[in-house]
């Protein structure tokens, strides 16, 4: 790549025809499988506490600032004031196949006048981790944070200790980025964090990777995947020079 210098014969970054993305709306988000809409105590409570405890523990709160909740009165408290912020911003995952609420995410850290959002607050369900729904899942909200906000860079962040959550953001083709030592402190604990993005000139490629991973086409008869999203992500940024 050439070297841009200004006038001062110093180098710079390219220039940007740039204005502004848009802040993220109401509207629903419907896949095949998901539906993806704004978090809402009442029709989703219930739902989700459900859903959660369908495992013999409460590994999945290790790493959040919050949870596990005793109650579902707790956690309807927690619902309600969480609604109310617009950054983070919550959403709920809803299985098309049974209509219940699965699992929960936040659009979070919104700048719109340099084009950067961040997805955290990821608490997904045993029903919904490791399955297509999560993938489908990411793969709306890829196509709504590029191509329907006009977002330049799409950020994930976690505990460098969350092992399960690093894994989850490389098969989905965030690059990582680095480490930010004690960046926060969670639980009385220390958190080094994890840095992960996707840069808008990368979204074409993963666009094509996902479409043919939840192609029927790549599932047997048992629904079973026959290549990993990972194969078709490698196989496109090959083509894409990367």
């Amino acid at each position: 790549m050439t070297e841009q210098l200004n006038q001062f014969k110093q180098p710079v970054g390219k220039a940007v025809p740039w204005k502004a993305a848009e802040l993220p709306g109401s509207q629903p988000l419907t896949g095949q499988l998901c539906r993806i809409e704004r978090l809402d105590m009442d029709r989703h409570a219930v739902d989700l506490y459900q859903s959660y405890p369908s495992v013999p523990d409460a590994r999945h709160w290790t790493y959040l600032p919050y949870g596990p909740f005793d109650t579902l009165n707790s956690y309807q408290d927690f619902l309600r004031t969480i609604v109310k912020s617009s950054d983070p911003l919550h959403y709920a995952v809803i299985d098309l196949v049974t209509g219940k609420a699965v699992g929960t995410f936040a659009l979070m850290r919104i700048d719109v006048k340099n084009g950067v959002v961040e997805v955290g607050h990821v608490v997904y369900s045993p029903r919904m981790q490791r399955t297509s729904l999560s993938t489908e899942t990411m793969f709306l909200l890829l196509k709504y944070v590029f191509e329907d906000l006009g977002y330049r860079r799409f950020e994930w962040k976690c505990d460098s200790l969350n092992a399960p959550s690093r894994t989850a953001a490389q098969r989905y083709g965030f690059t990582f980025e680095g480490i930010f030592r004690q960046a926060a402190v969670t639980r009385g604990r220390n958190r080094d964090t994890a840095w992960y993005s996707i840069i808008d000139s990368e979204y074409q490629g993963l666009r094509n990777a996902y479409s043919q991973w939840l192609s029927p086409l790549n599932f047997n008869d048992e629904g079973h995947q026959i290549n990993k999203l990972s194969d078709f992500i490698a196989r496109e940024r090959l083509l894409m020079g990367d």
